[in-house]
């Protein structure tokens, strides 16, 4: 959530974000008067408060006529009391829903705009030119059936549409892509983190998911958790109502898990393979910072996801996505694209955002710097979301034969392959 004190020193500046991403700039003002209202009974419960526990003094000093009197107002001053309490209760719950329901202020240099508007930032990688080499491309379910490496005939029979097996190379192919990533996120100082896939609601809530991504995630109403969209769900909720002491900072941590989402409003998009299924696994990058580094922790994160594609040897771009399709977590985002040539454009394969303060004011997370507590600032990136990551790679690396040459970086993890073979029919 944003700051009370800022919204009410710069509504416009708010009212503003909210226009940017689309959302409903009404709320502003709602949030100002419940703000307001949550205020003044605030006074109003504290000033009859300090009058009542003046008359309790007065009380036993009086005169039995004064005591009448001021025994009758006692009286008063209790249903007063307790009246304010109510309406200060009232008042605050309404200021929580609706601070709640407001997003993270967009950072100023954020394109305006929706899906389309994203600008490109830059370019890495050769498209290979399939024609000029003499043959078509094959798509990844096309490679993988040849490869023994997909099966979403027997997913969906098994599970459902949107669900798959990888088998043979495909599962020694994810196993690869894991552990590389945690190799590189290690390196680069991540602690590696198995995250639990199930969290309860304030940690779902927490980190903005139960907001317009709601739609997306999957309840289990009987225990009343949810299945996590991303190990950044269970990250940033690690360390719910702590206070850190700042030389820890930064923190990074590099979770693995499945990840499960009900893609509720793709309805017919990416509906052949595994490029959008309901539950995949991922390694994400998730750091913790003090607020005035959020922005070089953002460019950090954005350049470990360059350097990891870069190893896959993949032709991608990053672009800054425009306000509406930020999130509502997100102040900024930056995605970073890979090339899939047999859809003849750029999709997404890892998403790095700059989420300021939002996450840690909902979760109560703070830092202690000095004498002072304040919130700190916390940011995500994947590194490897798993079946995408397959894709591009089978995709851009694929021979005449069906064949896939293995990208240097894996081959350590896949026993030296060089190549993926066609297995015998």
């Amino acid at each position: 959530m944003i700051d009370l004190r800022l919204l009410r020193e710069d509504p416009d500046r708010v009212r503003a974000s909210q226009r940017a991403r689309g959302e409903d700039v009404a709320l502003v003002d709602a949030l100002l008067s419940a703000d307001e209202r949550r205020r003044s009974s605030g006074v109003r419960f504290d000033e009859l408060r300090a009058e009542q526990k003046q008359l309790g003094k007065l009380i036993p000093k009086a005169t039995p006529e004064e005591r009448a009197e001021l025994l009758g107002r006692a009286e008063q001053l209790k249903s007063d009391v307790k009246a304010a309490d109510a309406e200060r209760d009232e008042a605050d719950a309404e200021t929580q829903r609706l601070l709640l329901g407001l997003g993270n202020l967009v950072h100023p240099g954020v394109p305006v705009g929706g899906e389309e508007d994203f600008v490109t930032l830059e370019t890495h990688g050769t498209i290979r030119d399939f024609d000029a080499e003499g043959f078509a491309p094959k798509d990844h379910l096309e490679l993988g059936q040849i490869l023994g490496a997909i099966d979403t005939e027997r997913g969906a029979k098994v599970s459902g549409s949107r669900f798959y097996f990888l088998t043979g190379v495909g599962a020694l192919l994810e196993l690869a892509l894991v552990n590389a990533a945690i190799a590189q996120a290690t390196a680069a100082g991540f602690t590696p983190m198995l995250t639990p896939a199930l969290v309860r609601p304030q940690s779902m809530a927490g980190t903005g998911f139960l907001g317009q991504a709601a739609q997306d995630v999957y309840h289990l109403d009987k225990d009343d958790l949810y299945l996590v969209g991303t190990s950044e769900v269970a990250l940033a909720a690690y360390h719910m109502d702590e206070i850190i002491d700042a030389d820890r900072l930064p923190m990074r941590y590099a979770g693995f898990s499945p990840c499960f989402r009900r893609e509720a409003g793709s309805h017919g998009k990416d509906t052949r393979g595994i490029f959008r299924v309901h539950q995949f696994d991922k390694v994400e990058m998730f750091s913790y910072v003090a607020p005035e580094d959020s922005e070089a922790e953002h460019q950090r994160l954005l350049e470990w996801e360059k350097q990891w594609l870069t190893s896959l040897e993949l032709p991608f771009r990053v672009i800054d996505v425009a306000t509406a399709d930020l999130g509502s977590s997100a102040a900024r985002k930056f995605d970073c694209e890979a090339w899939i040539p047999t859809q003849g454009k750029y999709r997404e394969l890892t998403s790095t955002s700059d989420c300021t303060e939002y996450q840690s004011r909902r979760l109560q997370i703070r830092m202690r710097d000095g004498k002072k507590v304040r919130p700190l600032a916390t940011l995500n990136g994947t590194l490897c979301a798993v079946p995408r990551t397959i894709v591009a790679i089978l995709e851009n690396h694929q021979q005449p034969d069906g064949s896939v040459r293995v990208p240097e970086v894996l081959r350590p993890y896949l026993g030296g392959r060089e190549v993926l073979e066609p297995v015998a029919k």
